[in-house]
């Protein structure tokens, strides 16, 4: 992810309704896993969700192959360092939870920044990820925002399982607004990342909070979750 688009993250993501639902999804699988411990958000981008561990609890660390990144992290007080995900330099088993939040489709080497994820995790310790899917819905905003590739569930699936992880859960999110998703996305130049209109923001806020409780987890959405554990 370029510098540009990092600093447009942050300035964002508060208010944001798209960052602040992701966000809900991590503060609700924090709470399944209990007693908080040691933390990596891999590929932070600035910090904003490892701020939702350390309210959980939770010891976290960044890293962000980003110097930006990882510059603003520490602007708010995070501990972070700079790390190539594909070659992590951190020690083995170190944490309880991985995160790898839209990290995996910007590396062309997922395996090997998968393995690495698993490497870092102590034997049963969990990881939560998310990555956007379906190459149908590949744009222009896939690119402005440094994707490589969208993921299938299958395809995702064989690669966290060949990693060495257990995949506990795989849920679609962002369904109900795929439509729209897919219609604004044939005619967009760039990133969706910019600032929404508050009515707007609201109204998409009240559709994405219903996902929540609608049996609609395994349709087609914009984005795959995963959580799952090392093998112990």
């Amino acid at each position: 992810m370029e510098a540009t688009e990092i600093r447009r993250t942050v300035e964002l993501e508060d208010r944001h309704w798209w960052y602040r639902e992701r966000r809900a999804i991590l503060a609700r699988e924090l709470r399944r896993l209990g007693a908080p411990g040691r933390a990596l958000d891999l590929g932070a981008a600035g910090g904003g969700n490892t701020r939702v561990l350390v309210e959980h609890g939770w010891k976290a660390l960044v890293a962000d192959y980003s110097e930006t990144a990882v510059e603003l992290a520490r602007e708010r007080g995070l501990e972070a360092v700079h790390a190539d995900a594909r070659d992590l330099p951190l020690p083995d088993g170190g944490f309880d939870l991985v995160l790898a939040l839209d990290v995996l489709e910007h590396i062309q080497e997922d395996d090997l920044a998968a393995r690495e994820l698993v490497r870092v995790l102590r034997p049963g310790g969990a990881a939560l990820i998310t990555v956007p899917c379906d190459m149908a819905l590949w744009s222009a905003h896939d690119v402005a925002s440094g994707h490589v590739r969208r993921y299938t569930r299958d395809g995702l699936g064989a690669l966290l399982t060949g990693a060495g992880l257990v995949i506990d859960r795989m849920w679609s999110w962002n369904v109900l607004l795929r439509p729209v998703v897919a219609r604004r996305r044939k005619h967009t130049s760039g990133s969706d990342v910019m600032e929404t209109p508050p009515l707007v923001n609201a109204a998409l806020t009240a559709v994405i909070v219903a996902e929540r409780f609608l049996p609609v987890k395994s349709l087609p959405g914009v984005s795959l979750v995963v959580s799952a554990h090392r093998l112990r």
